[in-house]
């Protein structure tokens, strides 16, 4: 490529893991109705030897589909097709995305500006051991532990078990929906940059610093969700409408 293409080319886009691609055939299948509302999908068996992937990988994929309200898993029976639509509001454990979000807003935001203002020298140190670690991390899952101890970190630097306890309670959604960004949204080196933001003003006790970039944190995920339950486009659907399986592909980020 010359000079001018490359000031002229747009974004390299973002690989899609083996996952991510698996789960755009399947929900480019379903919008279109090859798959209608009361069917059931093949076996994981059979759907493992259609699109040459692992069943974990499979598996990820299915649990995706029902977090997006396309599919649901009946036990001893298999998965059957309950929309063909992606809902605008998926449901990570026991609460809607909608919900985290408002209780988030109104308790993470002033969160990190109280622990601005009240953090320990410990708290500033474990926080940024913890990010470090986080920024070394490229496996899913340890990144999502380590995600959901972060806020609760924060929480813990506001002195207030209040805080804290409410963290608690939603930890287990927390890390669904981190997941699920994750693995369909790229969002992990974009994560870690606004974790390191918020935790730069902890260390320069800047409260409206750290609830403003709480508050970004916030409406990114708020973004990359509502960018992956929009209608798929015709890219994510290129490979089903060709009747083709998604190439074994390995995200970059995840």
């Amino acid at each position: 490529m010359n000079l001018s293409d490359s000031q002229t080319a747009g974004p390299v886009p973002r690989r899609v893991s083996a996952m991510e691609a698996v789960l755009n055939h399947l929900r480019g299948a379903i919008e279109r109705g090859d798959y209608a509302v009361g069917d059931k999908l093949p076996s994981e068996a059979e759907l493992c030897r259609r699109l040459e992937v692992s069943r974990p990988v499979l598996r990820e994929a299915l649990r995706a589909l029902q977090t997006m309200g396309l599919t649901v898993s009946r036990t001893g029976k298999g998965t059957f097709v309950v929309s063909d639509g992606a809902v605008a509001d998926p449901t990570f454990g026991d609460y809607a995305a909608s919900d985290l979000l408002e209780v988030r807003r109104h308790v993470e935001i002033p969160v990190a500006g109280y622990a601005a203002l009240r953090r320990t020298p410990e708290d500033l140190d474990h926080l940024d051991r913890l990010l470090e670690r986080m920024e070394r991390e490229t496996d899913t899952t340890a990144w999502v532990a380590m995600d959901t101890l972060f806020h609760l970190a924060v929480a813990q630097a506001a002195r207030n078990p209040v805080f804290r306890r409410v963290i608690e309670e939603i930890r287990d959604a927390l890390a669904r929906q981190s997941a699920f960004l994750n693995e369909l949204g790229g969002r992990r080196e974009q994560s870690n940059r606004e974790h390191r933001a918020i935790v730069e003003a902890l260390v320069d006790s800047s409260e409206q610093d750290a609830a403003d970039a709480m508050a970004h944190h916030l409406a990114r995920v708020e973004t990359t969700l509502t960018t992956i339950v929009r209608p798929a486009g015709r890219t994510a659907r290129s490979h089903a409408e060709a009747g083709e399986a998604p190439e074994n592909t390995e995200s970059t980020e995840s």
